[in-house]
C-alpha cells in the first residue's frame, strides 16, 4: 500500500498540497485558454481531487522499474504511456465535471491532457526521489545493524576462543603429547596461539578478504588436526577471483567449527572438510561440505552459529545473500551465496 494511504492525516496533508497546484491549473486554463475561471475552477477543482489520486500509482511502477541506465530504454517508453494515461484521467475528469456542470470545455481538452500528463511525470520523478532517500536510508540502517551484528561475531568469537571446554582438550592433548612428541606440542602451541592472535587482531573490521578469512578458518582447523591426526582431513578449491572479494569478518568461522564439532568429531575413523569458493556473475559462492554420520540423529532446525550467519548476510546483503544448509550427497553441506564487493 502506498505510505501515503496508510494514515489519514497524511492523506489529509497530501490533499491539501494539492489546493495551490489546482489553482495553478486555474489559472493556465483562464490565461492561455482563455476559460472563465469560475468556471475553470468548478470544472478543475473535482478533476484534481481525482487526478490526485491517479498521481499515487507511480509508486507502484518506481518500485517495479527501479530507474538505471540498463532499463532506460525500456523506461522511456513505460512513461510515456503512463504520462499519456495520467494527462487522459485529467482530461476526462476534466471533461465530466465539464459536462455534469454544464460547463463545456470543449477547445481546451488537450490543454487539460498536457498539463495532466506533465504534472503525472512530475509525480513519478518525486516519488523516484522519495524512493532513493527510503533506499538510502534503509542502507544506513542495514550497515548500522550490520556493525552491530559484526561485534556480537566477534564477542562470539571471544567467548569461543575462552571456552573452558575447547581450551581444555587443546591443552590436554598438549599435555599428552608433550611426553610423546615433544615436536607436534609445541607445534600445536604455536599454532593455538596463532589461532588466538588472527582472531583478536580483527579489531573493529566488518569485512575482510575472503583469502584473509580462509586463513583465519585454516589456523583453526590447524588446531583441530593437530588434536584429531589423521581424522581430520581438509580440501579446498578456491578460484584465484574470489580471493580479494570482501566478505563480513568471521562468516566462515561458526561454518568450519559446526563441521568439526557435529560431522569429523562424531565419526570413528575421522572424514573429510572441504571448502570451496568460486566466482559466478559478480557473486562469490563458498560452499563447506564434511563428513558425517547419517544414523545419528539430525538436528531438526539450524543451530545458533548457522542462525547466526544467515541474519548476518540477511542483513548485509538483503536478498542478495542467501544460505543454504543441510544433508545432501552423503555429506552435510552448507552453501552460501554473497555479492563479491571488492
Amino acid at each position: 500500500m502506498h505510505p501515503i494511504l496508510v494514515s489519514g492525516r497524511r492523506l489529509a496533508l497530501y490533499l491539501m498540497a494539492w489546493a495551490p497546484l489546482a489553482a495553478l491549473l486555474v489559472y493556465v486554463a483562464w490565461a492561455a485558454a482563455g476559460m472563465p475561471w469560475r468556471d475553470a475552477a468548478m470544472v478543475l477543482a473535482p478533476a484534481c481531487v481525482i487526478f490526485a489520486f491517479d498521481c499515487l500509482s507511480p509508486y507502484y511502477i518506481c518500485r517495479a522499474r527501479p530507474l538505471t541506465a540498463a532499463t532506460a530504454p525500456s523506461m522511456i517508453v513505460t512513461w510515456i504511456g503512463a504520462g499519456a494515461g495520467g494527462g487522459a484521467t485529467l482530461a476526462g475528469c476534466a471533461w465530466l465535471a465539464g459536462w455534469i456542470l454544464n460547463k463545456p470545455v470543449q477547445g481546451r481538452f488537450t490543454l487539460f491532457f498536457a498539463m495532466g500528463a506533465l504534472l503525472y511525470l512530475l509525480s513519478a520523478g518525486v516519488h523516484y526521489a522519495l524512493l532513493a532517500v527510503e533506499s538510502s536510508r534503509e542502507a544506513d540502517r542495514r550497515a548500522a545493524e550490520a556493525r552491530t551484528l559484526a561485534r556480537e561475531a566477534q564477542l562470539e568469537a571471544l567467548k569461543f576462543q575462552i571456552n573452558p571446554h575447547f581450551l581444555f582438550n587443546s591443552l590436554h592433548s598438549i599435555a599428552a603429547l608433550a611426553t610423546l612428541d615433544g615436536v607436534r606440542a609445541r607445534e600445536m602451541c604455536v599454532k593455538l596461539s596463532e589461532f588466538l592472535r588472527s582472531s583478536l587482531g580483527l579489531e573493529n573490521r566488518e569485512r575482510i578478504p575472503l583469502e584473509e578469512e580462509l586463513a583465519l578458518a585454516r589456523s583453526y582447523l590447524e588446531v583441530e588436526r593437530v588434536r584429531f591426526g589423521e581424522r581430520l582431513r581438509v580440501t579446498e578449491q578456491i578460484e584465484p577471483d574470489c580471493r580479494g572479494c570482501a566478505v563480513p569478518a568471521l562468516l566462515l568461522q561458526p561454518l568450519v567449527e559446526n563441521a568439526v564439532k557435529h560431522g569429523i568429531a562424531g565419526l570413528v575413523e575421522g572424514g573429510e572438510i572441504r571448502i570451496q569458493a568460486r566466482w559466478h556473475a559478480g557473486e562469490v559462492i563458498i560452499t563447506i561440505e564434511n563428513s558425517f554420520d547419517p544414523e545419528a540423529a539430525a538436528p531438526g532446525r539450524l543451530g545458533m552459529g548457522l542462525k547466526h550467519v544467515r541474519r548476518r548476510l540477511a542483513v548485509r546483503y538483503g536478498d542478495q545473500g542467501e544460505m543454504e544448509a543441510g544433508p545432501a550427497d552423503g555429506v552435510y553441506r552448507v552453501r552460501v551465496r554473497l555479492p563479491c564487493e571488492r
